[in-house]
């Protein structure tokens, strides 16, 4: 049996996948983006929405030039029609008729 400080495994976040060595690496940052932006069209897309844009911006590297992930696109391009979508709905349900109640 390995001792705990012999180097048999790695650690799962090593230098490579993250850019400071903390925190999420950016296909994990994809991916939640991708959930966020799903879940949005269905229930709180008004704040789920941004939530996909921050997290597939910050998944691509926060620049729109060289390689970028395609959650990290998915991500952004839903979140932002997410978000419009729920700015277009909270419009429609202030005019004065249409309300929800």
């Amino acid at each position: 049996m390995a001792g705990f400080g012999q180097g048999t495994r790695r650690y799962p976040r090593s230098r490579g996948r993250t850019r400071s060595g903390t925190g999420l690496d950016r296909a994990t940052l994809g991916i939640i983006g991708v959930i966020c932006a799903v879940a949005g069209f269905f229930v709180l897309g008004i704040i789920l929405g941004p939530v996909a844009v921050v997290c597939g911006w910050l998944a691509m590297g926060r620049a729109w030039t060289g390689t970028r992930s395609l959650p990290a696109l998915v991500a952004v391009v839903l979140g932002a029609i997410d978000t419009l979508l729920a700015i277009i709905w909270l419009a429609g349900a202030t005019t004065p008729g249409t309300g929800m109640f």
